[in-house]
């Protein structure tokens, strides 16, 4: 009773009352007399729970109840049989623990922590799982030291639970007591108490290799050892002496480790740190009520943080009025990061650490401001939606039971039904759409069956059944719309005009296939518009070049994800009318790779007697594309599949002359080129002198393409002199072109002035129009063998032909027959000339880096040969073209009109054609023949004729 009053005087007790209970049990032969002492006080003061097999102090309802129980035992009758020791249990979850907390520890296990320190007066749950750890503690505990340090590691990263030295922890940490502790066998789970700070002065020898006691003791022996130690270790109040009022053997004294000796952190040497003493200034008053301040608005933003500050409330401690709790209380309601929280549990001086502790709160105040902030909008958002939700679920059933409105399924039936009310729906077509709007009504509106079928329905729906835009059947104003929009094209605007004319008679329109073919630049893209401006049909466009997968045509098969239906079904539904006009652009240029040829899905297409039922894989029902009018374009034939070919009607678009361009760029090219610009009349004059200058030495292309270029600079160029004022009118002329454009490209309009023996001008045709290109021949070995009186003689029969220029086989080809034919009509007219016979003769055709073939110039390299042969020019300005067959016949060639315009533009007078090219040539516009001697020739002796007219 006087140790407990000793140990409780620095109580503030006001009543002091002492029981005494004795009670008595019986175990086994052993009778037990205990004595319980129990003082009580009226007033409740900070005492901790702590727990142990003999004494007790609990607080509970406000009064502090100190029990103290002594026990002795009756000895046993010598006569009764003695019964062996029963086996010692390991250990429990309750833990024997002294009654007070020891003011000094020096020597305590390591528990490393990661990311919060634990600060005194707070309990931490703690797992350890490293195997000399958890012995460590085990023993630690069996011995009545449930004491450990808990200390924050510097590295958050590190994964060990036992340090290697004392350097990887902070040497601030706290002392804490094991309150509780699970062993679950392979690790170890403790509830600890914080107490007070300490620090690491050093680590401490621990024997990690002494064998356990009694490792080899036989079973029986192990018992009675293990229970007559039990029975000495039970100790009185001070727990340093035994039952019968001797000490206890002490514990062997621990060192600290040796320089240079290693071992990993298990016991370190402490001591207590206390923290500076201090005033409670104004200052420290004015932070501590702002500390509470901002605990009171945290808790309040942050009902997370209320049971953290009730569990410290709940041992009765006047927190609000220490400023040392205070400052901890803080920083655990802080989730800072771990450097600064430690920074708090290392500093000693109070101010600062409230200084701290509050700098703390308050991140933790803006944070918990901008968490409510969010959580807020997430709700405030979260309650309209669903508050929109409820009243559009509130207006369907409303709706429905006024009957204003009906189920989705009903009102999406109803609006397919009103898209096909006023068309003309095939019978086929419209069986397959009431199965599908059957099939839709059983189907659950989240399916992706019910998904599939509505857009199916869509695209059935939507499209023109029976619906044609009014055509234009006046020809006189379509003939209007197509002059004002292009220049010449008087083939094409013909056979308009004829389409629009049987549209007429017959009343109805009509579907055709036209196929416009020609270079580069010469309006086929652009016609194909005004076309359909002029018959007043929607126009459509896509292009297949480089197209190679089917389905781009066809469509895709409506199994598949993404499935859509082809062009010409798209282009239906675009335009709304069962008579569009559909550009189909680049049709020689279509691709073909592993989903199919798309050239051959045209077939059908193209087809007028297939395209009446026209089946789309997506669709899968026929459709009828009768009344389209499809118009293809494309550079060169050649590359076109011949089946699609026959299907097309076949339209040529040769390239324009100087005088088309020149009309061209006045009427359509100048006026847009000022518009795109901003240019006005009064700012740009372009002459024609300047145009003619430009179409001969910068375009001589037979598109207008490049002129468009070439004028669009020249605008941009005025344009920005205007800006910059440096010319407010600008006259562009032939003798300022060069300043605008740069150097010309084409500076001369042929190679050769005047045409030496043995050099021929030929005509040949490109897909950028036509060209002049000649042919020219040379001896290739120029020594001779002597005879014996020393004059040169000539062996027969060992001529050659040596051939170059990039020919293609079927130029080659004709160039040796070119050479049978002259060496055969030499022969004839000069029976002594074994020139072609006996000579090694070398052909070239210039630009040999443009490829080059075809058979048109088998008459023009027959009369290289025979000039060559015969050492005479033939006659000056002169062009031809034909072929020529190996009995000298002349054959006919295309691209009669291209070549024309070539002969023309370079200059030439006269020119040779096939007699079979005749009507092809009466069928050119007079200002092109204008100012042509042109002849015609069914065998090559009419060529010599004219172009040798001395013979």
């Amino acid at each position: 009773m006087i140790q407990i009053l000793r140990n409780a005087s620095h109580l503030p007790f006001k009543q002091i009352t002492r029981t005494v209970r004795p009670v008595t049990c019986l175990v086994g032969n052993v009778e037990h007399r205990t004595y319980s002492s129990t003082v009580f006080t009226s007033r409740a003061v900070p005492v901790l729970s702590a727990t142990d097999g003999r004494r007790q102090f609990v607080l509970r309802g406000g009064w502090a109840v100190g029990s103290r129980n002594f026990c002795s035992k009756k000895d046993p009758n010598p006569d009764d049989p003695v019964e062996p020791p029963a086996e010692s249990v390991n250990y429990t979850n309750q833990l024997p623990a002294t009654v007070a907390i020891p003011e000094v520890w020096p020597h305590l296990p390591v528990i490393a922590t990661k990311r919060n320190p634990v600060f005194p007066r707070f309990m931490k749950i703690l797992e350890v799982t490293n195997p000399m750890l958890i012995d460590l503690i085990r023993r630690k505990v069996k011995l009545n030291q449930p004491y450990i340090g808990i200390f924050l590691k510097k590295d958050d990263d590190n994964p060990n639970e036992v340090m290697e030295t004392t350097k990887e922890v902070y040497e601030i940490g706290t002392f804490a007591q094991i309150q509780e502790m699970q062993d679950l066998g392979d690790r170890l789970r403790l509830v600890a108490t914080a107490h007070r700070r300490i620090k690491i002065v050093g680590q401490l020898y621990e024997d990690l290799d002494a064998p356990a006691a009694g490792k080899d003791e036989p079973d029986a022996e192990k018992r009675r050892r293990k229970h007559k130690l039990r029975s000495k270790q039970m100790r009185n109040s001070n727990n340093d002496h035994t039952t019968d009022g001797t000490p206890l053997e002490e514990a062997p004294k621990r060192r600290l480790l040796k320089e240079g000796e290693q071992q990993p952190l298990l016991m370190v040497e402490v001591e207590n740190v206390k923290h500076e003493s201090f005033k409670n200034t104004e200052e420290v008053k004015a932070l501590t009520q702002e500390v509470i301040k901002t605990i009171r608005d945290i808790i309040t933003m942050n009902p997370l943080y209320r049971e953290s500050l009730q569990q410290m409330l709940h041992q009765n401690q006047r927190v609000v009025d220490n400023p040392v709790y205070l400052c901890d209380l803080g920083a655990s309601l802080s989730a800072a990061e771990p450097a600064e929280l430690q920074e708090i549990l290392e500093e000693m001086d109070i101010p600062k650490r409230l200084m701290l502790s509050l700098s703390l709160l308050k991140k933790e105040l803006e944070l918990s401001k901008l968490q409510a902030k969010i959580g807020r909008e997430v709700e405030e958002k979260v309650k309209q939606q669903h508050r929109k939700y409820i009243l559009q679920e509130q207006l369907k059933v409303i709706k429905k039971e006024l009957g204003i409105e009906k189920d989705d399924k009903d009102a999406i039936g109803e609006k397919y039904r009103e898209r096909i009310k006023e068309k003309v729906v095939p019978k086929a077509v419209a069986d397959v759409i009431e199965e599908e709007l059957t099939k839709l009504n059983f189907l659950e509106s989240h399916s992706s069956e019910f998904n599939v079928t509505r857009n199916y329905l869509d695209w059935l729906t939507t499209l023109p059944w029976g619906v044609m835009s009014e055509e234009n059947l006046d020809i006189d104003q379509a003939s209007k719309i197509l002059d004002e929009d292009h220049y010449g094209m008087d083939d094409i605007k013909k056979r308009i005009l004829e389409f629009i004319a049987v549209s007429q008679l017959k009343g109805t329109t009509q579907g055709k296939i036209l196929c416009f073919h020609g270079p580069p630049g010469v309006g086929k893209t652009s016609i194909a518009r005004s076309i359909a401006k002029a018959l007043n049909r929607e126009y459509f466009r896509f292009s297949v070049g480089g197209m190679t997968d089917v389905a781009e045509i066809k469509g895709h098969r409506r199994t598949y994800v993404g499935a859509m239906p082809g062009k010409l079904i798209q282009c239906l539904k675009k335009t709304k009318t069962e008579n569009p006009l559909v550009l189909i652009d680049e049709v020689d240029k279509i691709g073909r790779g592993y989903q199919g040829d798309p050239s051959s899905a045209l077939l059908e297409l193209l087809d007028p007697e297939q395209n009446v039922n026209f089946l789309d894989h997506y669709l899968d029902v026929p459709v009828d594309l009768s009344k389209v009018l499809f118009i293809c374009t494309a550079n060169v034939i050649d590359t076109i599949p011949e089946p699609l070919r026959d299907r097309m009607e076949m339209i040529d678009m040769s390239g324009y002359v100087a005088e088309e361009k020149l009309a061209i760029a006045k009427q359509y090219l100048i006026p847009q080129a000022k518009r795109d610009s901003g240019v006005e009349d009064k700012h740009i004059s372009i002459t024609d002198d300047a145009l003619h200058a430009l179409i001969k030495s910068y375009c001589r292309e037979s598109g207008v393409r490049n002129l468009q270029k070439q004028i669009e600079k020249i605008v941009r160029k005025v344009a920005f002199k205007v800006v910059r004022k440096e010319a407010d009118f600008t006259e562009v002329s032939g003798t300022n072109l060069s300043d605008l454009l740069g150097k010309p490209i084409f500076t001369q309009d042929r190679m050769y002035e005047s045409t030496p023996p043995g050099v021929v001008m030929g005509l040949a045709w490109t897909a950028m129009g036509g060209s002049a290109l000649y042919i020219e021949t040379a001896k290739r070995k120029l020594l001779q063998p002597m005879d014996t009186n020393g004059d040169s003689k000539q062996a027969p029969g060992d001529g050659s032909l040596e051939l170059t220029g990039h020919l293609g086989d079927v130029m080659k080809e004709s160039a040796r027959i070119s050479l049978t034919v002259a060496r055969n009509f030499i022969s004839q007219i000069e029976p002594s000339n074994n020139f072609l016979e006996s000579s090694h003769i070398h052909l070239h055709v210039p630009e040999g880096a443009t490829p080059k073939d075809g058979p048109s110039a088998g008459v023009t390299i027959v009369t290289a040969l025979l000039s060559l042969a015969r050492g005479q020019p033939i006659r000056q300005n002169v062009a031809m073209t034909g072929e020529v067959s190996l009995m000298g016949k002349v054959l006919p060639v295309g691209g009669i009109k291209e070549k024309t315009i070539a002969a023309k533009r370079s200059g030439v007078t006269c020119i040779i054609l096939p007699e079979e090219n005749k009507k092809d040539f009466t069928d050119l516009p007079k200002f092109i023949t204008e100012g042509l001697e042109v002849h015609f020739a069914s065998t090559y002796a009419d060529v010599y004729r004219i172009v040798f007219p001395e013979s």
